[in-house]
């Protein structure tokens, strides 16, 4: 496979072409025939003309790649080599919504043949690649599973406008259902990722290691969140604090902020119900996803009581929200915990105004039912959500003038933090 693959007498198919696939799919292409397949036909319509919906790629990283862009399930027939990389989401229930996976298998085992090889890529629970997956690319290609196909899981690290850590830059955790698989696979990756492989003894092991991941991360974050409630309370700043305790040369350098995105915010969801299903419940993760998920209302919720304190009735205020992404530098607001901020401002009667340098409004106004405004003057609150790189080097006079008399600048990620004197500040 490793050689037709490089001879180019079989193609590779990446299905799935969102922040993950599309870069997976041109990394490939630079070396083999690569065929790009995604469900969304306007999306496909875009690639064909070198643009990234996801806004993450230049024209310029398309260009030189030998691939061919579709949303018909019947050019995956071409394929001998698959990579599903395809959402895995949660519903509103905080559960594990599968049907992007399993609906995407069902193409793949439509198309699949003897000798193909079929490697997930999507963030799943440890057993979901050998239990839910496999037996549906079964039952679609009526093929028998190791005897005429080969599977494997490598689980995606891309981060989301990070433009250092990127899919041939950082090492790459791949398994096998066995030790041919798992030899083929890690040749395949090892044509585009520079600093090599690292083979998982098994498919659980590589799903579990992606897992937790996002997992630890959660769980950190989540003290950092309850420390800045409890230091909110004490009267000092945690950035502060941060800053003291980082000095001693272990403590782990963790921040407070909004956990939204489809990766961190959703990810621990994916081992908590598994835990269940084996009649564990995960104390410490769940803990965690609670204190993170009551962030946004924390916020709007800590501005009001400020504003109020001002004398200020809270009902006829205006509160302008800046950033509405997920994270700072990108345009994906998927999971963007600054909706519940929103919410919560407009439970009381608030009047809200959201600006956004990345985001887009029709993307926002269907995912949560509000847009994007033009910015104005008088708010009595000022919440700087996301980092942005163009708010970072605003000043005190910037925000004054956006601010009414007594009003409120909420900083939830500390950037101007000792900037501002005459400000009423407050931040995590």
């Amino acid at each position: 496979m490793y050689k037709k693959l490089i001879d180019k007498k079989a193609k590779l198919a990446v299905v799935g072409l969102g922040y993950v696939g599309l870069p997976i799919a041109l990394a490939f292409a630079r070396k083999v025939k690569v065929i790009g397949f995604d469900i969304n036909e306007k999306r496909v319509a875009m690639m064909k003309k070198g643009i990234d919906p996801s806004d993450e790629l230049t024209k310029k990283d398309f260009e030189g790649c030998d691939i061919s862009f579709t949303a018909s399930i019947k050019d995956l027939a071409e394929a001998n080599f698959f990579i599903i990389a395809v959402p895995t989401p949660i519903d509103e229930h905080n559960l594990p919504d599968l049907k992007p996976l399993l609906g995407a298998s069902r193409s793949v085992g439509a198309a699949l043949k003897k000798g193909d090889y079929v490697v997930y890529e999507s963030t799943v629970y440890p057993g979901c690649t050998e239990e839910d997956c496999i037996p549906v690319l079964e039952a679609c290609s009526k093929l028998k599973f190791k005897k005429d196909f080969k599977v494997g899981y490598s689980p995606e690290r891309i981060n989301p406008g990070d433009k250092e850590h990127t899919i041939t830059k950082i090492l790459k955790v791949v398994s096998g259902c066995d030790e041919e698989s798992l030899d083929v696979i890690s040749k395949v990756y090892e044509i585009i990722v520079e600093p090599g492989v690292h083979r998982a003894s098994s498919i659980k092991v590589a799903e579990a290691a992606k897992i937790i991941e996002n997992t630890q991360r959660d769980v950190n974050i989540a003290l950092m969140n309850e420390l800045s409630i409890i230091f909110s309370r004490i009267g000092i700043n945690t950035f502060d604090v941060l800053d003291a305790a980082g000095t001693k040369w272990n403590f782990l350098k963790f921040f407070p902020g909004l956990v939204g995105g489809h990766c961190i915010g959703v990810d621990p969801y994916y081992l908590t119900y598994k835990a269940e299903s084996l009649g564990y419940h995960a104390r410490v993760i769940n803990s965690g996803r609670y204190v993170n998920d009551s962030m946004g209302f924390y916020v709007a919720k800590n501005l009001v009581k400020k504003i109020s304190a001002a004398g200020k009735n809270i009902s006829k205020s205006k509160v302008l929200v800046m950033g509405a992404t997920f994270k700072e530098d990108v345009s994906d607001t998927r999971n963007s915990k600054v909706a519940d901020i929103v919410k919560e401002l407009k439970s009381y009667g608030v009047t809200v105004h959201v600006v956004d340098p990345h985001a887009d409004s029709d993307d926002l106004n269907h995912e949560y039912g509000f847009g994007l405004n033009k910015m104005g003057k008088g708010y009595d609150g000022v919440i700087v959500a996301v980092n942005h790189k163009e708010y970072l080097h605003l000043d005190e006079k910037y925000f004054k003038k956006l601010l009414s008399s007594k009003g409120v600048l909420v900083d939830v990620k500390g950037i101007y933090r000792r900037r501002f004197k005459d400000l009423a500040y407050w931040s995590l």
